[in-house]
């Protein structure tokens, strides 16, 4: 029996098989995608639709207060894309060369607001009645920058000091929106998105005026290894689509400068 033949055959499958796997390896590409707590939902819905348009794409969504997105970029963390929940964040990202300047779009935009728990019984209905209050809470001003927003609010209310007696600091605004909903806290600062992920524990109390709307910026990270299917997923963003999907968790379109 001449054996021959059939060992050159079952190479020739053999490495077939292995150049198909290899094939299939390469192909397989893992977005790590950072972005402000906020997005969660949305983003996650933003996820499937891109790795649908994608086959062999996984993303990998990591969420956080955008100072600390940031800093675990810092330290080294491989992240494709950033997005942030405001502009001086992503600001201090391109001052560091995580981003280039050419590579950041501002994509949406939200509201600030002050949420109580659904059984409150005081009448809560602008940053003056902070007086009134003895437990608020907000994102930690150094990391969260809804915290940053509403700490500048109150000051510039005048009432700088007695938020400090009163506050209660959180890692995130969906640590703030378990407060209230919770009732451990009389107040906090929230953007409006979060409140509305809770209408049957928290209620809006009032929105709170910015001089400069809440804008979301978000750009392909300089040392991704996949820096083209970054920039797919950032142009599913900024697609009417991706805009459209923003919408309908409640995000606005960014508005012009």
């Amino acid at each position: 029996m001449n054996l021959i033949p059939w060992s050159r055959r079952g190479l020739a499958v053999a490495a077939l098989t292995l150049f198909a796997a290899m094939t299939a390896g390469a192909q397989a590409q893992i977005l790590t995608v950072s972005a402000a707590v906020s997005l969660s939902e949305s983003f996650k819905d933003l996820a499937k639709v891109f790795e649908a348009q994608n086959p062999g794409a996984t993303v990998q969504l990591n969420f956080g207060g955008s100072g600390a997105l940031l800093q675990q970029i810092l330290r080294g963390a491989p992240v494709d894309v950033l997005a942030t929940a405001d502009e001086a964040t992503m600001d201090r990202a391109q001052q560091h060369q995580v981003v280039r300047a050419a590579d950041r779009h501002v994509f949406a935009q939200n509201s600030l607001v002050a949420i109580v728990p659904v059984g409150a019984r005081s009448a809560v209905s602008s940053l003056a009645d902070l007086r009134t209050m003895q437990r608020v809470a907000l994102g930690n001003p150094d990391s969260v920058p809804a915290g940053r927003y509403a700490s500048e609010a109150v000051a510039r209310a005048g009432l700088g000091d007695v938020l400090l007696e009163r506050r209660i600091l959180a890692q995130n605004v969906r640590q703030v929106l378990d407060y209230v909903a919770r009732d451990e806290v009389d107040l906090g600062f929230v953007y409006g998105t979060d409140a509305a992920l809770m209408p049957d524990k928290v209620k809006v109390a009032f929105t709170v005026a910015l001089p400069t709307p809440v804008r979301y910026p978000i750009a392909v990270v300089q040392a991704s290894p996949e820096a083209r299917v970054a920039q797919r997923f950032v142009d599913l963003v900024l697609s009417p689509r991706g805009q459209a999907l923003l919408a309908r968790h409640g995000l606005r379109p960014a508005a012009p400068r």
